[in-house]
C-alpha cells in the first residue's frame, strides 16, 4: 500500500468517528479526545491490538473460576482517584500502571521509568486485550492465559537524570525508554512499524494508544507536535495521563510509531467540593506532553518482514522540510 493511500485511509478512520467534547478533560488539551476500543474503526482496532498494559504480578492471578484465564485485580477510576460525579470513565475499572507496544515477536517498548530494574521486570505482567468491548461495560476483568506475558529481560533502557553523576549535574529532560523481552513469542498480535529516520516536524498530526490512569485501552487523536527541536524527545498536545507512560505515539499519516509517551502535565486537580477533577488546558496551553523519539532505540528494534533499513538523519535542518499537504477525503473503511 503506497503512503498516499495509507494516509487517506488512516485519516478516514478518525473522520468517521463521532466528535467528542467535554467540559473537563488531562492533561486534556482542548476537547477530550479519548475513545474506547469499541468506538473506533476496525482499522484502528487492529493497531490497538498490539498495545499492551503493564501490571504488577500480584494483580494478575490464575482464575479459580474460569479454567485457562487470569483474573485482574481492579477498582473503579472514581474510587481510586476520588473523582467528582460526572467525570469521564468514572465507573470504568483501572489496574494497569503503564503501557507498552509490541515491536518484535517478543519485544515491547515502554518508558524507562516504568521498569527500572531486573527485579521490577520479573515482577511485571503484560496483558493484551484490557479494553471496553461495548457501551456500558466497565472493562474486562478476566483474560485468557494466552494474552498474559511476563517481562523476562531488559534489552535496553535509559532514563535521563538517573544515576549519581546525573543527579549531581542536576535534572535534565531528555529520552526515557525501555525495550524489554517477554517470556515467549507473542501469539495473535503483530509488531508495529516505527519511524527509523529520526525526523519529525512541528505540526505533525499524531494519535496515541494506551491506558491512561490504568484504565482499559483508550485511543486519542486530534493532536500534533508542538516542539520537535529538543534532544531525544519532542513535545505534543496529547490527551494523556499517568498510566499512558510507555504508550506508543503514532504519526497519523503513516501510522508508524514516532515515540513513547513519558512525561506531561498534572492529570487531576482538587476542587472546593473535596473531590478531584481532570486538569484541562487550552489546545495550545499547558506545558505539553513529552514523547521520547523512537529513533533513540530503533537500532535495537528488528526490521519487520519486508522492511528496508533507512538512513538515520541526525543533523537535519528541519526548516527546509515541509510537511505533506492535508488530504481532503470522504470517510472510507480501513481493513
Amino acid at each position: 500500500m503506497n503512503n498516499i493511500l495509507k494516509a487517506t485511509l488512516i485519516t478516514a478512520m478518525f473522520l468517521a468517528l463521532p466528535v467528542v467534547s467535554s467540559a473537563t478533560g488531562p492533561s486534556i488539551y482542548g476537547a477530550d479526545n479519548r475513545l474506547d476500543y469499541f468506538e473506533v474503526s476496525k482499522g484502528m482496532q487492529a493497531i490497538s491490538k498490539s498495545v499492551v498494559s503493564l501490571w504488577k504480578h500480584f494483580k494478575v492471578v490464575k482464575s479459580t473460576i474460569t479454567t485457562g484465564n487470569y483474573d485482574l485485580t481492579t477498582m473503579t477510576l472514581g474510587e481510586a482517584n476520588n473523582l467528582c460525579p460526572g467525570e469521564k470513565f468514572i465507573d470504568q475499572k483501572k489496574g494497569a500502571f503503564c503501557s507498552g507496544a509490541l515491536v518484535g515477536e517478543d519485544l515491547v517498548i515502554t518508558a524507562g521509568h516504568c521498569i527500572r530494574t531486573d527485579e521490577a521486570c520479573a515482577d511485571t505482567k503484560l496483558v493484551f486485550g484490557f479494553k471496553v468491548k461495548k457501551a456500558g461495560d466497565a472493562g474486562v476483568t478476566s483474560i485468557a492465559e494466552t494474552e498474559v506475558y511476563t517481562c523476562s529481560k531488559i534489552v535496553k533502557r535509559y532514563l535521563a537524570g538517573e544515576g549519581e553523576a546525573a543527579r549531581k549535574a542536576g535534572p535534565t529532560l531528555s529520552a526515557d525508554y525501555a525495550l524489554i523481552q517477554l517470556d515467549r513469542k507473542v501469539i495473535g498480535h503483530k509488531p508495529l512499524a516505527i519511524n527509523r529516520t529520526g525526523v519529525i516536524l512541528n505540526d505533525t498530526k499524531l494519535f496515541v494508544i494506551g491506558h491512561p490512569s490504568g484504565l482499559p485501552l483508550k485511543i486519542a487523536a486530534d493532536s500534533k507536535v508542538r516542539d520537535a527541536s529538543l534532544p531525544g524527545y519532542f513535545v505534543a498536545d496529547l490527551d494523556t495521563f499517568g498510566g499512558n507512560s510507555g504508550s506508543p505515539v503514532f504519526n497519523l499519516a503513516t501510522t508508524k510509531i514516532e515515540g513513547i509517551l513519558v512525561r506531561g502535565d498534572d492529570d487531576y486537580k482538587p476542587t472546593p467540593a473535596g473531590c478531584e477533577t481532570v486538569a484541562t488546558f487550552e489546545q495550545s496551553g499547558g506545558r505539553g506532553e513529552d514523547v521520547t523519539r523512537i529513533s533513540e532505540l530503533s537500532a535495537d528494534i528488528p526490521l519487520l518482514r519486508g522492511e528496508k533499513q533507512v538512513e538515520m538523519y541526525r543533523d537535519v535542518d528541519s526548516s527546509t522540510i515541509k510537511p505533506a499537504a492535508p488530504i481532503s477525503i470522504e470517510a472510507v473503511s480501513f481493513q
